[in-house]
Parts: structure tokens; C-alpha cells; sequence
């Protein structure tokens, strides 16, 4: 079992990081789904989308998708969110129906729901910007995420950039937010990350792999369709058991 776990890790990160996310949502549902105390998982969950999402953002923007005037206004409100949520406990039960629903988003944008061809691009509304920000910020530290499931497709979907751009922003937008909710943990003495190392190691292969793939080579709808069905199954599973 710990070696299906390791393979399970290696494959969220590659197709996470090809597509500018950390996989957060998706190593929480693993961890839980595996057994593990929520408190751990939330750490754990937050240490390897950093890893992932930084190894994103430098294959991002070393292809130069990245566009710092799309990025601020998520980020300034943001990351005071993410620490404010990050402070926050989550009974065990509400964790695991909120996390099911927020995997949803990933199932939809895996499957091509929010796809740059169904808008035409539009100017950012930066007041609109810094709301989107602090909500998803606060969401992301109260569960463990660095929100990339949710930023993504709300850009996408209000055409305010294309698909590498919003890969870009996204893996920038996750790494701050992870720190954030990361650092309100240590200082409220929550942040727990006991199990191996291997862990890091395996995301860190994963992310270099689907970094480079997903910033250089078109994605392979095929994996996305995979990967798609298993958040679906991992989604259910959380939400009505």
C-alpha cells in the first residue's frame, strides 16, 4: 500500500504541476482517504503544493507566461486571508464534505469546462480581482489548499487571460498562499509533518516532470480525463461517506 501511495503522489503532482496547481486538494483527498490525522494532512498538504507549485512557476515563467499586472490584485488580499484562514480549526466531518465539493472544481476544469476558447480575453476588473483574492485566500488557509482549483477557473471563466498565462498566476498564486497558511500553523503550533521525507522527494520528481511538460508540450486530454475521474471518485466518496 505505501508504494501505491508513493505512485499516487509522483502522478497529482505531474499532472497538477503541468497545469500551474500544487495539488493540494488532490493530496488531501489521498492522505484522508489513506487514513491519516486531518491536522497532518493539512500540513503535509501545504509543504507539498509549495514544493510543486514553485517548480511550476519557474517552468512558467522562464517560457514567459507569467504577467505580474493579472497576478497583484489576487495576491495582495490574498495572502492575509490565507494566514487569517490558516489559524482556524475545521471539524473532521465538514473537512472532508468541504474538501469532496471544492474537488469538483478540479474534476471541471480537468474535463475542459472552463476552456480559454469559450471566452474571449477582457480587461482585468481589479476591484473584482482583490475580492476573488481575499476569499479564495481565507479559503485556502482555513483548508489546506494553496487555491489554484478555484483561482483558475474563475479566470478562465471571466476570460481575463488564456490558459498558460492563468497557469502562470496560478502557481504563484498557491506557493504565497501555501506559505502563509503554512506560517499562521507554526505560529499557532498546528503545522504537524512527522512522516517521511520520501514524500517531498516523489512530489519534487513529479513536479519537475509535469512542470516542464505542461509549459513546453500541449497537454494530453486523455490523462486529464484519468486523473478527472479519479478526483470525481475521491470527491463522492467524501462527501456522502
Amino acid at each position: 500500500m505505501g508504494a501505491v501511495f508513493l505512485l499516487l503522489l509522483f502522478f497529482i503532482a505531474l499532472f497538477y504541476s503541468s497545469v500551474g496547481h500544487g495539488g493540494a486538494s488532490s493530496y488531501l483527498a489521498l492522505m484522508t482517504l489513506w487514513g491519516y490525522e486531518t491536522g497532518m494532512v493539512k500540513s503535509s498538504a501545504l509543504l507539498l503544493n509549495m514544493v510543486v507549485s514553485l517548480i511550476a512557476f519557474v517552468q512558467y515563467i522562464r517560457q514567459g507566461h507569467f504577467k505580474w499586472k493579472l497576478a497583484w490584485p489576487f495576491l495582495l488580499t490574498s495572502v492575509p486571508m490565507a494566514y487569517a484562514g490558516g489559524s482556524f480549526t475545521v471539524d473532521a466531518l465538514w473537512y472532508k464534505k468541504i474538501l469532496g465539493v471544492l474537488l469538483l472544481f478540479s474534476v471541471l476544469r480537468l474535463l475542459g469546462v472552463f476552456s480559454e476558447k469559450s471566452n474571449e480575453n477582457h480587461a482585468l476588473h481589479v476591484p473584482a480581482a482583490l475580492g476573488i483574492g481575499a476569499a479564495i485566500g481565507f479559503v485556502s488557509g482555513l483548508i489546506g489548499i494553496g487555491g489554484g482549483i478555484i483561482l483558475s477557473p474563475v479566470i478562465l471563466l471571466l476570460g481575463w487571460a488564456g490558459m498558460k498565462e492563468t497557469a502562470a498566476v496560478s502557481a504563484l498564486f498557491i506557493l504565497v498562499n501555501s506559505a502563509a497558511g503554512m506560517l499562521s500553523m507554526m505560529n499557532h503550533d498546528t503545522f504537524t509533518f512527522t512522516h517521511p521525507w520520501s514524500w517531498v522527494c516523489i512530489t519534487l520528481a513529479g513536479g519537475l516532470a509535469g512542470g516542464y511538460w505542461g509549459s513546453k508540450v500541449a497537454p494530453v486530454k486523455q490523462m486529464n480525463y484519468v486523473l478527472a475521474a479519479v478526483l470525481l471518485m475521491a470527491s463522492v466518496k467524501l462527501v456522502l461517506f
